[in-house]
């Protein structure tokens, strides 16, 4: 059993070290947001923040993130106005919305280390999340639009 602290709470987890981190936020802890995508840490879908960093929960396991600060999708902004998550609405950004939680971890944790990154920065700072629809270009409209607030 692990103690993780998810979104500010502290839950026990049923599971080894060795256990999937998604796994264990989306079936044990319920918090479904996170989404598997490919599961070899390609596409970005499983993104979260794990002491403020975006990470690939497919790729992470429990024993890694003991004693750590785990951020989902749900816990990002309980009332969904982070500032990234305000310019995902207003770009009107997500077509299917299968990737976009993810986007928006990576969005906002690329944020947190470059406030006002230029375009070609959201580009590669981006470029490990895929989106399926081809939404690159309200992408980076939203991440310019949650640095700049225009």
């Amino acid at each position: 059993m692990a103690t993780l602290n998810i979104n500010g709470e502290s839950r026990s987890i049923e599971g080894s070290d060795d256990t999937n981190l998604l796994w264990a936020i989306r079936d044990i802890a319920g918090l479904t947001g996170t989404k598997y995508g490919c599961g070899i840490g390609l596409c970005g879908a499983c993104t979260i923040h794990v002491d403020g960093v975006a990470v690939r929960s497919c790729l992470t396991t429990l024993g890694e993130v003991a004693g750590k600060d785990i951020t989902t999708i749900e816990g990002l902004s309980p009332d969904g106005d982070h500032p990234v998550q305000v310019a995902w609405r207003d770009q009107h950004v997500p077509q299917c919305g299968f990737c976009q939680a993810g986007q928006i971890m990576q969005a906002a944790s690329l944020l947190s280390e470059k406030p006002n990154p230029s375009d070609q920065e959201i580009l590669d700072g981006m470029a490990g999340n895929v989106c399926r629809c081809g939404c690159y270009e309200r992408i980076v409209s939203a991440v310019r639009q949650a640095a700049t607030g225009t």
